[in-house]
């Protein structure tokens, strides 16, 4: 399902991203009292009465000229461009100001729809403060406060009203396909070897690829769409408003796709990056299948794959159910590997488990593996199912949620997957107290 996007917009110092950081659950962006701290865009995913969406931070828009007011704004309208709902935040405490106007009249040409809040009203005192920016014509404003919490459920439950329903994936589409990685890995050349055309611009020059574009396909009668996606440059060493751009139709790529192809470089090596690279599929929940790209242009002998193998699985232990295929888009050697592998983990994501096999698996894990004892107390699962696929998710009713020991969480994670075959899908363990009858 595609996630929503959802942009907060306004003047300097209003408080956007002390609301982002409450909306996003923690501290992302940098607050303070200066105006102007927030120049660049900043993105978090979070999640409302069961709604996922994305959440922009955005610097603070002025009339006058101020300094990178320039390249703020154009960070800005990026923003505006992407989202599916604007969030219009206001200053309450000092009132309505030209500025406000000035964003309102921008606003009002989107031809998006735009939620207004009035932020730091922090108490009753100032809720007469609402009704001037009824002269903004934007609509109805909603009181609330970033730093204190208030209004910020009627906020997000306007911006769910107002953002554009999910709809389920149309089946003929097929298996969306996300090919993820840094710069420069052969994503575009992964994409052409597989469509057995040049479709993508094939260069040397990191950044080539500057979108994410959609290419349905047919792979032995079944359907696919495949997305060659920008590479996804380290947060710091992304500078031109394009690049980030790129960055960020990347990871909506990601999140409404059924599989990423996560690409190594072999030449190059694992490098730092990577980790964040995959950790955003890994995060999202999708089934990853690890291809290690440019294996013709490497000197090997007999246990060179295995030393590469033993390699990723050390420093991508969270990716330890990924399977690992080695390829050359190049020469298209192994090539043919890759979407038997992409089919493999999709039907793994969709598995459900009955739920009398499921139990049975885990009271055999229990008894021959019991939990450790934590304060003369253990930790008990006393019913399982499966309420969710893609990923698959379990719920474990148990007597003690706080018993549970994130490695024993581990270890019937490990059960679920050699008892079933979970390979390149991550799973989700959700414990619940038993409730008494």
């Amino acid at each position: 399902m595609k996630s929503g996007m959802i942009a907060i917009v306004g003047r300097p110092n209003v408080g956007k991203s002390t609301i982002f950081n409450r909306i996003a659950g923690e501290r992302v962006s940098i607050v303070e009292d200066t105006p102007g701290v927030t120049r660049d865009r900043i993105y978090a995913t979070s999640d409302w009465a069961g709604r996922h969406f994305q959440l922009i931070d955005t610097g603070g828009i002025q009339l006058q000229d101020q300094p990178y007011q320039e390249e703020i704004r154009a960070q800005v309208q990026i923003a505006i461009n992407e989202a599916d709902v604007i969030l219009f935040v206001v200053n309450g405490k000092t009132g309505l100001t030209d500025d406000d106007e000035y964003i309102a009249q921008i606003l009002q040409r989107q031809n998006k729809p735009v939620v207004l809040a009035v932020n730091m009203i922090d108490d009753q005192s100032r809720l007469m403060n609402i009704y001037e920016f009824y002269n903004l014509g934007i609509g109805d404003p909603i009181a609330c406060s970033g730093v204190h919490g208030i209004g910020i459920g009627d906020l997000l439950d306007a911006c769910l009203k107002a953002m554009p329903e999910e709809n389920a994936k149309d089946e003929d589409e097929g298996i969306h396909i996300a090919v993820i990685g840094e710069p420069n890995v052969g994503k575009s050349s992964l994409v052409n070897a597989i469509l057995k055309e040049d479709r993508s611009i094939v260069s040397n020059v990191q950044g080539t690829t500057r979108d994410a574009v959609d290419t349905p396909f047919v792979h032995e009668g079944r359907p696919y769409v495949i997305v060659d996606t920008a590479g996804i440059r380290k947060r710091g060493k992304v500078y031109e408003s394009v690049e980030k751009y790129s960055v960020m139709r990347a990871m909506k790529a990601i999140e409404r796709c059924d599989v990423a192809l996560f690409l190594i470089d072999a030449e190059a090596g694992i490098r730092e990056q990577d980790k964040h690279v995959a950790g955003y599929a890994s995060e999202a929940g999708k089934p990853v299948v690890i291809v290690v790209n440019k294996w013709d242009a490497i000197e090997k002998d007999d246990k060179t794959m295995n030393r590469f193998t033993e390699q990723v699985r050390t420093e991508f232990a969270y990716l330890s159910y990924a399977p690992i295929i080695f390829i050359s888009a190049k020469t298209h050697q192994r090539v043919d590997t890759v979407i038997p592998a992409v089919d493999k983990v999709y039907e793994n994501s969709c598995r459900r488990i009955p739920t009398n096999i499921l139990n049975e698996v885990i009271a055999d894990t229990q008894i021959t593996n019991p939990a450790p004892a934590r304060n003369g107390k253990r930790f008990r699962v006393y019913y399982a199912t499966q309420v969710a696929q893609q990923p698959p998710t379990f719920v474990l009713s148990c007597n003690d949620p706080k018993l549970m020991h994130f490695s024993y969480q581990r270890f019937l994670e490990n059960a679920l997957r050699h008892a079933f075959d979970f390979e390149g899908t991550p799973i989700r363990i959700i414990v619940r107290k038993k409730v008494s009858e």
